[in-house]
């Protein structure tokens, strides 16, 4: 059966590519309109939440604010990471420097695991650094307090990992270690990075941005130009931020893998394309990657014609098309599967269509 096989796959990848509209087409006004305007959200929200007097109305309402808008801008490095080696180089590096430093968050540490996450090498299998269930046992009570747990610390381990980064300079041995094993934003201890000389590079270059920025936070309280709630502040943010991600990170797919290696119909089965517009799903997935079984079965369409794109799909794919049950109404109930439910060892549901 064609659900069975690369038929479906192959169909819909033809229909999207005989489109008379270049689906794949990057607009780049578009990515500075995103990238400004969600700046100067951010940044300006950011700015009355650390300005305000400790406690106020005005610290307390721009709390949520700072973090949707950070979480926002935060969010455009996954468009970074599907750029082309070539494509807007100012752009990436101005998003670095605004966003990727002041973060700790930058594309290098990004990247690299995120295309890892798209191969059918490591995709759904142990070493994946995105698919979630290898951070905890779904079910599992104790696991998941765990979990919950980690997410919290996170921020202080990635602010130590910073401030501690001359350090890894000391033996090639400890360098190596460092750049393979704590240079990606992920948590899974099992990955292990696979650097390229250009990787090495763009760490490096970006490492040391970042050791500035970590040791002026504490600098500026010992110095006495910022107060020490500051600190508390930032660190807030931070959390904040990492727990939306990790909210969409639940229902980006369904995590039906075992461990097992999986073939391509079974991996885009296993990813979900949200078209309701219940309000946590608007919240979780900015930028049109709610359409994230069309992202992973076309890498390199640019996020602001995703919606277009699936539009047109449905509009032109035959009516049994497997493409169409990759449709999920709203993001708690796959989430919910996530935290609760450990399938058995079995096929994805569109895998054992007959």
């Amino acid at each position: 059966m064609e659900s069975n096989s690369l038929a479906w796959i192959s169909t819909t990848r033809h229909v999207l590519q005989q489109s008379e509209r270049d689906f794949f087409r990057v607009s780049p006004a578009r990515y500075w309109f995103d990238f400004i305007l969600s700046t100067v959200c951010a940044y300006g929200a950011g700015s009355v939440y650390l300005m305000a007097p400790l406690g106020s109305w005005p610290q307390v309402l721009a709390f949520p604010f700072t973090v949707f808008w950070i979480y926002r801008l935060g969010s455009l490095v996954h468009e970074v990471c599907h750029l082309g080696h070539h494509e807007m180089r100012v752009f990436k590096v101005t998003w670095n420097l605004v966003v990727g430093v002041m973060t700790l968050a930058p594309s290098p540490f990004f990247t690299r695991h995120h295309r890892d996450h798209h191969s059918q090498k490591l995709y759904g299998t142990p070493q994946d650094p995105e698919y979630i269930v290898n951070s905890f046992q779904p079910g599992s009570i104790p696991s998941l307090l765990l979990y919950a747990l980690i997410v919290v610390l996170y921020p202080l381990v990635v602010w130590l990992r910073f401030c501690l980064a001359p350090l890894s300079f000391v033996h090639p041995r400890v360098r190596e270690w460092v750049l393979t094993h704590a240079s990606s934003l992920t948590m899974n201890y099992r990955y292990e990075r696979k650097l390229t000389a250009f990787d090495r590079f763009a760490v490096t270059s970006v490492e040391l941005l970042c050791w500035l920025r970590a040791t002026l936070i504490p600098l500026a309280v010992a110095m006495g130009w910022s107060h020490w709630t500051r600190m508390p502040l930032l660190y807030s943010i931070a959390v904040g931020v990492l727990v939306l991600n990790q909210m969409r990170l639940l229902a980006d797919h369904h995590f039906e893998s075992q461990g097992e290696n999986l073939d391509l119909p079974d991996h885009i089965a296993d990813s979900c394309n949200f078209t309701g517009q219940d309000p946590l799903t608007w919240l979780f997935f900015p930028f049109a990657i709610r359409y994230h079984a069309l992202h992973h079965l076309f890498p390199t369409l640019p996020y602001h014609n995703l919606a277009a794109a699936h539009k047109y799909l449905v509009k032109h794919l035959p009516a049994d098309s497997p493409y169409r049950a990759l449709d999920q109404k709203s993001w708690w109930p796959v989430a919910r599967r996530t935290l609760w439910h450990r399938p058995v060892a079995e096929k994805p549901a569109l895998a054992r269509a007959a």
